[in-house]
Order: C-alpha cells, then sequence, then structure tokens
C-alpha cells in the first residue's frame, strides 16, 4: 500500500508546475490519468515531461470539441480529484470551473494552478518562467554585479509552484478522508514565489533582505571562494562556531580582531566591514589549490561543497545512495534516466513503477471513489486539529512547519533556551517561522526530554533537522517516539541522506548548490552563480510537508504513524529534474553566464527609460510583432522568423531592440507589444518591489505587527483553501514566548511548569 493508493486524479495540466505535482502524487500510488490536447503537452519535446508524467496514463481529448469535453465530464465524474493549470477564464469558458463543478459534485477535490494570479494585467500572459519571476520582483532579488535582472536557467519557481501543490492537494485529500468534503483550492505561481521567497521578500519599515553585490554571496562566511587552480568552493559556515573553526584552520583567526568586527560575529554582516574581511579570505584561499582547502577544512569539521557539474552529481555515490537515479526502457528513446523519489515514507512507500503510457478512454476503467460526504468543514484550514512538534532550525527543517501551520495545523517551535541560531538572521529568520507558537526547553537534560515525550503523547508530527546520530543521542528518535504514542508521524531532513560518503557532512542550502552543478550551470562558461532563493532548502522543506501529510492519510486508513524521511540531496535532483533527465539525444540545457540577461535577443531583459522589461518572444509571429511595436517593422526583412527567434543575447538584433527601448517608457514599451501579442512584463526592482500594484492586487502580501521590528510586509499565503480559509494564525515567535501555555495546554501540571521554570529546564520569554 502507498499513502494515496486508492485515489483517482485527473491532470489536465501542461508544462511543469501541474504535472510535477500529480506526479508526486502518482509515486505514492494515486491513479494519475492525465489528459493531453491532440497536439500533445506543449513541452513533451522537453526532457522533463518523461518524468513529470511518470507513474501515469495518457489520453488524448479535444475539449473544444464535444465528444471530447463529454469524455472529460465522464472522468470527471470518477475522479477524487481534477487539476487544472488554465489561465482565469478558460475554465469558466469549458464549463469545467469549480463553481460549474462542484456545484453537482461537492465530493471532488477542484485544484487551479493559474501560471501566475487570478487577477490583473499579468493573469493572461503565457505560462512562462522568466515572466514569472519579472513580475514578481524574483529576477531583481537575485544577486548580481550589474545590479540589474538576472535571468535563472532553471526554472525555481515553478518547480516551487509543483512542490507546494503536491502538498496542498495531498492536503485536500487528507481532509476529504476526515470529512467527506471535496473543495476547491488555488496554488498559483504567486504562491510558488511566496514559497521559495518566503525569507526574501520580507520587509520592516527599512529593513529589506538582500544578498550584497556580486554573485558570490554577501557575507565572508558563507560565500563562494575561487582556489590556486581556478577551481571554486562555497564556504558554508552559516553560524559562529562554523566560522571561527574556519579562520583557525586557515589561520586567519586574526580577522576577529579587525576594527569593526571586535570579536563579534554578528558585526561581520555590517556593509564595510563584510567586505573588508572578505578580500582577505579571498587572497588566503587563492594560496593553495583546491583540494588542499577542501582537505584542510574538512580535518577541521568546517562546512564546505567544491562547484561541480550536474552531470557529477547525478551520476555519484550520494545520488545513487538515495535511490535519486532511476533508469528505464522506452520503446523510442531507449535508456532514460530521471530522478527517483525524493521523500520516504517508511510504511507506505512512493515507487517509479513506468514512463507515461499512452491509453485510449476505453482502457480507463470504473473507479470507487474515495469517501465522500458532509462532513464538518475544518475552520482555521484544512489541517486544522493537527498538532506538530517542530525542532528544526535555520530554513529547511523548520520552515516545513511553517508551510503546515499556513494550512491550519498547530504548530510549536520547540527550541533550545538560548534559541534557534537562525535568529541570528533578523527577517530571515522572521520569514521562515510564521504561524508558530515557541517552546524555550534543554532535551540534553532529563527532565527536559521526559516533559517533550509527554508533548509527543498529545501530538501528531514530531519534525526536525538534525545531523545523524543526533536524535538517538537525545533519546528523541522515532523508536523512542512511537514507544509513547504508535500514531506519531515523525519526519527528518537531512543534509545528504542516512548513507553514502556524505551522510555525515552538514549540509546547508548552498553547499548542495555548488555539488549539485546548479551554481555551475547558472554561471556558464564564466565563474558560478549562488542562487538568492535558497533552492534546496526550500524545496526540502516543502517535500518534508508534502511526506508529512501522505502520512496523516495512510495514518487515516491503518491508524498507524510512521518514519518520514528526506534530505537536501534529493531535491538538489528534484529541481534539476528537468535538467537531468538524460536520454540519447536529448536537447541541451540552456547556458547560463554571469550576470545573465537572457537566453536570446527576443527572450531577455531590455533596459527602458524608467525601468526593465521581459519580452519573452518564442513564435515567428511574436517576433513580427516587435518588429511592428517598436516601430521598424523593417527590421523583419533582415531576418527570417525563425532565425530572429535564434538570434544571440547580445547580437544585432538585441543592440537595436536596447537602443529603441532605451528612450521610452516601460508602460509604453508593454503598450504597444502586448497589443500585438508579444509576451512581455514589467522586471519589478527591489525598490518596488513591496508597493507593486499588482502584487497588492493579488493578495500577496499582508502587514503584521512584531514586538521587536515593528511593523513587518511578508507573503500571505501558500496555497488558498477558500471553502477552509487558512493563513498564517500568527506571527513569528520570541524565544520561549507560549512556554508556560503550551505545557499547561499539553496536560503538565501547575506545580511541574513551575519546577521546569525554576530548574532551569524551560524558559518562559517575553511577548
Amino acid at each position: 500500500m502507498s499513502a494515496f493508493s486508492g485515489f483517482r486524479v485527473i491532470d489536465f495540466c501542461q508544462g511543469i508546475a501541474g504535472p510535477m505535482a500529480t506526479m508526486l502524487l502518482a509515486d505514492f500510488g494515486a491513479e494519475v490519468i492525465k489528459v493531453e490536447p491532440p497536439g500533445g503537452d506543449r513541452m513533451r519535446e522537453h526532457p522533463g515531461y518523461w518524468c513529470w508524467n511518470r507513474n501515469k496514463r495518457v489520453v488524448t481529448l479535444d475539449l473544444h470539441q464535444f465528444e471530447g469535453l463529454a469524455a472529460a465530464r465522464e472522468l470527471l465524474a470518477s475522479a477524487d480529484a481534477a487539476v487544472f493549470d488554465w489561465a482565469p477564464g478558460e475554465l469558466e469558458r469549458s464549463g469545467l470551473d469549480s463553481v460549474s463543478v462542484r456545484g453537482t459534485d461537492p465530493a471532488l477535490v477542484h485544484a487551479w494552478f493559474p501560471p501566475y494570479s487570478p487577477l490583473g494585467r499579468w493573469s493572461q500572459l503565457p505560462p512562462d518562467e522568466g515572466l514569472l519571476e519579472a513580475v514578481s520582483g524574483v529576477a531583481w532579488l537575485q544577486m548580481s554585479y550589474e545590479d540589474r535582472p538576472t535571468y535563472l536557467v532553471t526554472p525555481q519557481v515553478q518547480y516551487g509552484q509543483a512542490m507546494l501543490g503536491a502538498g496542498a492537494l495531498a492536503t485536500a485529500l487528507y481532509a476529504k478522508l476526515r470529512t467527506g468534503r471535496g473543495q476547491t483550492l488555488e496554488v498559483s505561481g504567486l504562491h510558488g514565489v511566496a514559497a521559495v521567497e518566503s525569507g526574501g521578500t520580507i520587509k520592516a519599515g527599512e529593513m529589506f533582505r538582500l544578498g550584497g553585490r556580486g554573485s558570490r554571496g554577501g557575507v565572508p562566511n558563507y560565500r563562494l571562494y575561487e582556489c590556486a587552480d581556478g577551481k571554486w568552493f562555497f564556504l558554508g559556515t552559516l553560524t559562529p562556531q562554523f566560522f571561527l573553526k574556519a579562520l583557525e584552520a586557515t589561520d586567519m583567526l586574526h580577522l576577529m580582531a579587525l576594527e569593526g568586527v571586535e570579536g563579534e560575529f554578528t558585526n561581520l554582516l555590517k556593509p564595510g566591514v563584510n567586505q573588508q574581511v572578505i578580500e582577505a579570505l579571498e587572497a588566503r584561499f587563492k594560496e593553495k589549490p583546491r583540494q588542499e582547502w577542501l582537505d584542510i577544512l574538512q580535518a577541521a569539521g568546517v562546512p564546505r561543497g567544491p562547484v561541480g557539474t550536474i552531470d557529477e552529481w547525478f551520476n555519484s555515490e550520494t545520488v545513487r545512495a538515495n535511490g535519486m537515479r532511476v533508469e528505464l526502457e522506452h520503446e523510442r528513446l531507449g535508456r532514460v534516466v530521471i530522478p527517483g523519489v525524493p521523500v520516504t515514507l517508511s510504511a507506505t512507500p512512493g515507487a517509479v513503477r513506468h514512463l507515461p503510457q499512452p491509453a485510449a478512454l476505453s482502457d480507463i476503467g470504473a473507479h470507487e471513489r474515495v469517501r465522500g460526504g458532509d462532513g464538518p468543514v475544518l475552520p482555521g484550514g484544512p489541517l486544522a486539529g493537527v498538532r506538530v512538534l517542530d525542532l528544526g532550525a535555520f530554513i529547511a527543517g523548520t520552515y516545513a512547519p511553517t508551510i503546515l501551520a499556513n494550512w491550519g495545523a498547530d504548530v510549536i517551535k520547540v527550541e533550545p533556551l538560548e534559541g534557534d541560531p537562525f535568529r541570528t538572521y533578523g527577517l530571515g529568520f522572521v520569514g521562515y517561522n510564521r504561524g508558530k507558537r515557541s517552546l524555550a526547553i534543554d532535551l540534553k537534560r532529563p527532565e527536559g526530554r521526559d516533559v517533550f515525550l509527554d508533548l509527543v503523547r498529545v501530538s501528531d508530527v514530531v519534525l526536525d533537522n538534525f545531523r545523524l546520530g543526533v536524535r538517538e543521542r537525545l533519546g528523541i528518535d522515532y523508536a523512542a517516539l512511537r514507544a509513547v504514542n504508535p500514531r506519531i508521524i515523525s519526519c527528518s531532513v537531512t543534509g545528504y541522506g542516512p548513507s553514502g560518503p556524505l551522510a555525515q557532512d552538514p549540509g546547508f542550502d548552498p553547499l548542495v548548490q555548488a555539488r549539485s552543478g546548479l551554481m555551475a550551470l547558472q554561471g556558464g562558461d564564466d565563474e558560478p552563480v549562488f542562487y538568492q532563493i535558497p533552492v534546496n532548502d526550500t524545496a526540502s522543506a516543502m517535500m518534508a510537508a508534502f511526506g508529512v501529510v501522505a502520512a496523516l492519510a495512510a495514518r487515516e486508513v491503518t491508524g498507524e504513524g510512521q518514519e518520514v524521511t528526506t534530505c537536501l540531496a534529493n531535491q538538489s535532483v528534484l529541481t534539476l529534474s528537468g535538467e537531468v533527465t538524460w536520454y540519447e539525444g536529448r536537447p541541451p540545457n540552456p547556458k547560463g553566464g554571469l550576470d545573465l540577461l537572457g537566453l536570446s535577443a527576443l527572450n531577455r531583459y531590455y533596459q527602458c527609460a524608467d525601468g526593465w522589461v521581459l519580452i519573452a518572444a518564442t513564435k515567428p509571429e511574436h517576433f513580427h510583432g516587435v518588429c511592428a511595436g517598436l516601430g521598424h517593422p523593417e527590421w523583419a526583412g533582415g531576418w527570417l522568423a525563425e532565425q530572429a527567434l535564434r538570434e544571440p543575447v547580445e547580437g544585432r538584433l538585441a543592440e537595436r531592440i536596447a537602443g529603441v527601448l532605451a528612450g521610452m517608457p516601460r508602460l509604453e514599451v508593454l503598450d504597444r507589444l502586448l497589443t500585438r501579442g508579444v509576451p512581455a512584463a514589467s522586471a519589478v526592482s527591489t525598490e518596488e518591489l513591496f508597493e507593486d500594484p499588482w502584487l497588492h492586487a493579488s493578495g500577496y502580501f499582508e502587514d503584521f505587527e512584531h514586538p521587536q521590528l515593528g511593523t513587518v510586509r511578508g507573503p500571505r499565503l501558500l496555497g488558498w483553501f477558500p471553502e477552509m480559509p487558512n493563513g498564517y494564525p500568527r506571527r513569528s515567535p520570541l524565544v520561549g514566548e507560549h512556554t508556560v501555555e503550551v505545557l499547561r495546554e499539553c496536560g503538565i501540571s501547575e506545580d511541574r511548569v513551575a519546577a521546569l521554570l525554576a530548574d532551569g529546564v524551560v524558559l518562559q520569554g517575553q511577548g
């Protein structure tokens, strides 16, 4: 049995986000039927198609014809869930919108993954990663040398939308098991942005988290460095303890005594001071070849990651040890290599069974739906009533409970008396820890462990991102938790998984970015590029959240809890799934570069008189629209349209377009292009981000009060469940702010609470 065995899902999506989301449900046993138009999925020639649609059967229907639409309605009548990614208005015109369908079928889960959001000018743009990054500010958030928007060569926002969508869809199916009710849910491209940028698109007063100039990293302790042999590595010393070890190992401890640093780690984060330390370390690391430095740092226990390629990583022992490389046979393509299942459920595991299989409607048999009925609506979100104990720190472990809190779970952040060490990073901590209460406790003391296990008895989920062996040393591994609560679900996120050569290494996001080839892919022939999006951290959090909900759904059937495990290494493959999927003759991946403006003259960023725009032309008619829209129809006589689409990003055509746009206001440029059907959008800058009218109209932001930071503005939703309204129930907590409240609520007596406080086992903080 797998977690979603017995569910039927009809997938009407194309591209990345929707298909990848339903792929994850198919991995865990759901019967997924993919409906494609007569011409096939628009990304059928993309290598990722064979990964994102694995374990599915594919039927072809023309939904613009009566027969095709009737067949689609028949499929819906047998389904537990249906997933669409159509632009606003298309569902209504077809009669397949949630109001029309669920009005007669309330047991159906109707999921909508619009490419952008339901509202505003950009909602009608064709699906395109670059356009989504432009209008959401992601392109400007990426660190660069030239202070301009950067084109990312991997679709990280769409991958984020997919993983978030899988968790949201799983949550709706879990709620269906609990209540019998179907429901409507929406996971838009903007929700995908919120998922990968919860610690990036956040502001308090004039405080805004930026990564610094360049693309190597803005602080000396968390940065790319070049060595004497021209090879690069990432120094991942996020905490003071690790950085001091690095300085000692490199004979650079004197840097802590510099004027302005004065022995304080937090002073390294200040502009000016950090640049002085960076320059000293850059000079030091250029004195020896990379392998020598890696050996020195490893011997000192310092987190570090060599910059490699995606081919090296996909063929590595670490990836193979985690089952993240799967080989299958295809009758036309031959051997196809794709990523494996990224999260492990001990009792109800997932599996990759086959590549997408064509099917006729006659092949689709009858299906008995999973429970339907009219049980209670869950107030506060579809995970209302689920209690989560969050032992996580930094991002990967603790952001997963944040996602669950946004969907209605009661999350208690269980942190040491001194707090999560990530609190040093201010707004980043706030962004990744919203919606929780804090319990400060010393788990190293027997009394602390005992009271924690008492909390486990009345909880549903325990989540952590401890290094291997820590849970066992603390006496809170899955076996210990299960002994006090057989229904408990324990989820653990590690850096590199339970086995393999890197299993014992600390795993910070950019270390895995470096090893996986992501940095090298973005840098192309130039130096590697550090992604501002914490790709593997946020992806691991989303996959942990998905795994937890899958385990909750399985528990609803079996009555038993289980252990859920995943790691950053798994997500480094999943978030390159389209890039690593291999078969003979597959097209090459896009080539990156430093401060990349785009992939071609007609798919790149251009500077206007008052800002930047992205032109995302992909069809011959778009080229003619650009020429006419910019007042130069004669350009069309100089190139064949197909040739123009392949013109280089810095070639003659790009120079001509750039010359015209430089003197035009951005709004005029967009009017000229959009009225001629050319996909284009504003590149929202960091200065514009928090006041952007479209983002506000789309409900992306909300303001909340924080006792230390004042008014904070950050993302509001990680998916929307309108029939069981969700959202953050509270701001991020201060250390131990809710300790006494939580202990009392979980049945700890007043005398015992008083004793724990008096003995310093727990701490009650200020609110």
